[in-house]
């Protein structure tokens, strides 16, 4: 039986000790007693859910860093990053570096149906940002951050090479 999300009591969740922090995803999981999974047990979809979250964290934590300025010139900088033609035009660099395993997951993630599709993208450019997103799930859900990071500092200097030409 599924958890209802709607009614989950923050207040409710039991009070953690003084433990220190040593990093974000350590602490999330502590303070809401989420256990460690094994990302192979989610769908592509579900992977891509968590991914899209992440790699937009990434994203705007990189951002942020470069420039303390007005947000919206903040988000426009992020949305163009993250839309689906960008993630797809990653993906589409990424493919020389990706273990068989990673590219196992990509593939799940870009063949997965989906529902719904992005407002301004192709087919094509979401299935491959679905895919993109998959990965990035999964390398976050499996604790692989070096990893995830590798593949996004790849892929953002390679789309902006391919850009300057």
């Amino acid at each position: 039986m599924e958890k209802s999300l709607e009614n989950t009591d923050l207040a409710a969740l039991p009070a953690k000790k003084d433990e220190e922090d040593t990093d974000f995803v350590t602490a999330i999981k502590r303070h809401l007693d989420i256990k460690d999974v094994d990302a192979n047990m989610y769908s592509p979809l579900v992977l891509a859910y968590i991914g899209d979250c992440v790699y937009e964290l990434v994203i705007r934590t990189f951002l942020v860093s470069k420039a303390n300025t007005q947000v919206n010139k903040l988000h426009k900088a992020a949305s163009d990053m993250v839309k689906a033609h960008a993630q797809s035009d990653i993906a589409g660099v990424i493919g020389e570096i990706l273990s068989e395993e990673e590219m196992s997951i990509y593939k799940r993630g870009r063949n997965a149906k989906s529902y719904t599709s992005a407002k301004n993208a192709t087919i094509g450019d979401y299935r491959r940002a679905t895919g993109f997103e998959a990965l990035v799930g999964y390398l976050y859900l499996e604790g692989k951050y070096d990893r995830l990071m590798e593949i996004i500092e790849f892929g953002l200097k390679k789309r902006e090479e391919e850009n300057e030409i």
